[in-house]
């Protein structure tokens, strides 16, 4: 059953146009981009990051504004530029000691493969190519930049049995 790999993962890997954002880019007057980012996914990394799960964000292309969002997430892992997501997922993989039934990944298109190859969870958000999708253990019901990656968050912590304390936290009990 799929829910049972939620429990053994410790480290996720996320694309970031068209999983964190829209996929969408906008470049203002100045040539400056700009990206529009779902605050409750960026609620859902904070709280996965809090239930023991390290985030590790990785895109193909460069944005200072990206980096602006990584840090507001307190999010360290970030990887920009990267030409080849596998290589850059086997190292670090290699380097916390993992086996890749303790890895998620989630991508919308297909660069976001190589990172499916060497992960033991593959999540497609709803809106990912049809070879994401297929190649995907779970299509996610939200669109990426649209709370997938918060859809994504919750299932973990359910799956892991978190959720309910992850809530409690805020509820001022």
């Amino acid at each position: 059953m799929i829910q049972k790999k939620a429990v053994g993962i410790k480290l996720l890997f996320l694309d970031v146009d068209g999983v964190l954002t829209d996929g969408r880019i906008t470049i203002n007057n100045q040539g400056e981009e700009i990206k529009s980012f779902d605050v409750k996914d960026g609620q859902g990394l904070k709280l996965l990051a809090q239930g023991d799960v390290e985030i590790v964000i990785v895109s193909g292309r460069r944005s200072v504004v990206l980096e602006h969002r990584a840090k507001d997430l307190g999010i360290p892992g970030l990887y920009q530029g990267v030409e080849d997501k596998a290589d850059l997922c086997r190292k670090l993989i290699s380097k916390r000691g993992l086996m890749k039934e303790e890895v998620c990944c989630m991508g919308d298109d297909l660069p976001d493969l190589a990172m499916f190859n060497e992960s033991g969870l593959r999540i497609a958000v709803a809106d990912a190519c049809q070879e994401v999708r297929a190649a995907a253990d779970l299509v996610t019901q939200n669109r990426g930049g649209r709370g997938a990656v918060r859809e994504l968050c919750e299932w973990l912590l359910k799956g892991k049995g978190v959720w309910d304390q992850a809530v409690e936290a805020f509820s001022g009990k």
